[in-house]
Parts: C-alpha cells; sequence; structure tokens
C-alpha cells in the first residue's frame, strides 16, 4: 500500500530512486545534496533496497561510475550539486552523446565565490547544452515523481538520454512536506526493469564511444538532437500514464495556472511557483487579467507550447533564478527565441533570487504588478527600459519593498 510520509525534498530523491530500483548507485558528497545519498546509504545498509552503492572520489567519478553501470545494462543513478555538478561536466556530455538513461538529483545551488549554499539555477542551466534532460521540481512531491518519470522517458528505446531532476537547495531539499510514497507494484507496474539492446557484453563484444571521422561525428550530434525532440512527445505521453496509474498530474512539459485568455502572462521555474500562483490568485481577485505558466521541463524546451501560450497575450513576465552573462536570463532567451517571428508581446525578464534572495509573496507581487503596469504604458520592445531588471537589490530595496 502507498503511504504518506513527511520528508524534506533529498529524502523524496532518495525514495524515488529506491522505488526506481535503481540497481547502481555512485555519488560524492555536497552540500545541500549530501543527503540524498546519505538516505540511499542507509536503504543499501538495511537491504531495503538491492544496489551497488559505490563511493567515490569525486563526482566526476561518480558520474564516471554510473556511465560505466549503465554501459552494461544496469539502472544507474546519482546526485550532486553546483560545483560537483561544474565538476562532472566532461561526463555529462559523454553520458549524453554515449546515450545512456542515466537520472540523477541536482540540488540547485549558487556557484561561488563568493561562497555560497543557497537557491540559484546557474549550475543546472550551465549545463543546458550538455544533452541530458531537465525538469525542474515545484515541490516535493514532484521531486520524487519526476525521478520515476524520468527513467521511463530516459530509458525509452527512441530517446536513450540522461535526464537531470532538480530541486531548489534548502527550499526544498530540507523542507518536509507530506509526500506519498507509492506501493512498489504499483511502480514496477508503471516502471519495467531496463532493457537495452546495445551494452557491454564480455559474449558479444563491440566498441563504444570509439574514434569517429569527421565525416560521421555531425550525423551522430544530429541523432542525439532528434531524440531531444522527440522526449517532447515522450514526456506528455509519460505524463499521462503516470496520472492514470498514480492519480496525479506532473505538469508535462509547461504547467499552466489561469492563463485561458489573458493579458498577462508571468513564467517561472522551480520552488517560486507555488507561491506565483498564491499571487496570481491575489491579483485576479483584484481584478487583474493574469495568469502563470510553469516551466517544468528547460530541455527538451517545450518551444511549440510557448508560443501557444503567448499568441494572445499583450505582456509576457520572465523570472529567471539565474543569469549566464549575456543579454538576459536563459529561460527569457529561450522564450524570446521560440516567439520570434511568431508573437508579439512586450517580454520583461526579471532576474530574482540569486544566491538563496528570499523572495517573498511581497516581492512576487510587486514584480506582477510591473508588469501589468506595462499593459497602460504601451511602450515600444525597443525602448522598454529596463528590458532585463534585477529584483530587490540592496541599492534599490525602495523599489521592492511596501
Amino acid at each position: 500500500m502507498s503511504e504518506y510520509k513527511i520528508v524534506t525534498g533529498n529524502f523524496a530523491s532518495a525514495y524515488g530512486a529506491r522505488l526506481a530500483r535503481a540497481e547502481v548507485v555512485s555519488a560524492y558528497p555536497i552540500t545541500p545534496q549530501t543527503e540524498v545519498v546519505e538516505k540511499i546509504s542507509e536503504f543499501v545498509a538495511d537491504g531495503d533496497m538491492d544496489a551497488e552503492f559505490v563511493k567515490v572520489e569525486s563526482e566526476h567519478s561518480a558520474m564516471a561510475s554510473c556511465i560505466a553501470a549503465s554501459a552494461t545494462g544496469a539502472r544507474a543513478y546519482t546526485a550532486t550539486s553546483a560545483h560537483g555538478l561544474a565538476l562532472m561536466h566532461e561526463m555529462l556530455m559523454w553520458a549524453a552523446r554515449a546515450r545512456l538513461p542515466i537520472v540523477m538529483t541536482n540540488v540547485n545551488r549558487a556557484m561561488g565565490p563568493p561562497w555560497s549554499v543557497w537557491a540559484d539555477h546557474l549550475d543546472t542551466i550551465a549545463q543546458k547544452g550538455s544533452g541530458m534532460m531537465q525538469f525542474f521540481c515545484e515541490n516535493n512531491q514532484e521531486v520524487l515523481d519526476s525521478i520515476l518519470m524520468a527513467y521511463k522517458i530516459s530509458e525509452d528505446e527512441d530517446i536513450m538520454l540522461p535526464s537531470m531532476v532538480v530541486e531548489d537547495a534548502f527550499i526544498l531539499s530540507h523542507t518536509r512536506e507530506p509526500v506519498e510514497i507509492y506501493d512498489q507494484e504499483l511502480v514496477d507496474d508503471f516502471l519495467p526493469p531496463l532493457d537495452m539492446d546495445q551494452k557491454v557484453d564480455i559474449e558479444d563484444p563491440k566498441g563504444f564511444g570509439s574514434l569517429v571521422m569527421p565525416d560521421w561525428y555531425m550525423d551522430f550530434a544530429k541523432k542525439l538532437e532528434e531524440a531531444m525532440m522527440e522526449a517532447k512527445d515522450k514526456v506528455k505521453e509519460v505524463n499521462k500514464e503516470f496520472k492514470e496509474t498514480f492519480g496525479r498530474d506532473p505538469g508535462g512539459l509547461i504547467e499552466e495556472y489561469k492563463t485561458d485568455g489573458v493579458d498577462v502572462l508571468m513564467i517561472t521555474m522551480g520552488s517560486i511557483s507555488g507561491t506565483s500562483k498564491d499571487v496570481i490568485d491575489e491579483l485576479r481577485d483584484e481584478g487583474h487579467n493574469i495568469g502563470l505558466a510553469r516551466l517544468r521541463t528547460f530541455r527538451p524546451f517545450p518551444k511549440e507550447e510557448i508560443r501557444e501560450l503567448t499568441k494572445d497575450v499583450n505582456v509576457v513576465g520572465i523570472l529567471d533564478r539565474s543569469y549566464s552573462f549575456g543579454r538576459a536570463g536563459d529561460a527569457a532567451r529561450e522564450i524570446k527565441e521560440a516567439i520570434y517571428g511568431y508573437n508579439s508581446p512586450l517580454v520583461k525578464n526579471y532576474i530574482v533570487g540569486l544566491g538563496g534572495r528570499d523572495l517573498t509573496p511581497e516581492v512576487l507581487e510587486l514584480i506582477m504588478e510591473d508588469s501589468l503596469e506595462l499593459l497602460d504604458e504601451d511602450p515600444d520592445q525597443d525602448e522598454l527600459d529596463p528590458e532585463v531588471e534585477w529584483v530587490d537589490l540592496r541599492i534599490d530595496r525602495n523599489k521592492w519593498r511596501r
């Protein structure tokens, strides 16, 4: 029977890996991820999880171990955060190009220096070109659910790509919420054992990841891109199956919240989405025609869904919890690229919550009111000032405080 437990996001990750019957877990501790693999090590030591727990000397080695395990056909799992994820960078590229369906949890944490252990999306966003799928979670239940779904999507024979399940540091990782721990038999029906056609087999030796000449390398890259695009339909398919099996809708590629016929659309990612929905409710009660879309899947990016959502919208306000020192936040850049030549709403990007800076309902309400004011001002997009705004900096807090 399924049961509810009051657990942190980190423990939800551990339970997800256990329910998925991960066979090899390799990891290295890093704040604020450490509790994920500590809990898994307890499961393994107590006989509650039939898996090999591989202790290594670094995050680079953790992913290398998962790559080796996955190449033999074992279901592999790891977890990390921030600088640990950066150290994995080479191996993330390898896992994706080797088409290995590894699933990992990344606990979003700001990159140093200056040192921080609090929430920030840059560590994940910096890996957007690695070839890994990325699923941003709003709450602890979704963390567990996304791990189960990620394996099912990754292991599809037409996809075969690794996945990253993303939870925000401390806001989810160390905060306890009720999470349904599903019946193992129900999960087994949803997620069958991994069965790879191509794998390392001493009885049938093959070469894996060998040198390829320039006239073939680009074709391999195109195959990976095709798999990433096919994954969008697979996400929808698995989302539907998950809802039918467990009675819960994780949100698919992009979750819509009161978006029908709105003038202003706010777009968020991760844990701030729940509080943002509450603010949306308050503003709508005051008569404002505003809604919210939550980017759940950043890779593959839901380009067509964004175009459909913004086709009749006047203003789009995008909240980015990272900045990679270009023209805007990465979600804003991807969204602008998606709608360019199709729709022409005013777009404003808000850089928020870097290094764990608190995003209270008050600040979120002021952000949304700022977007609503653009309806009245009706500026030309080229004259929109500022097009990118850093919210709640210490030097201009009067604007973001009542």
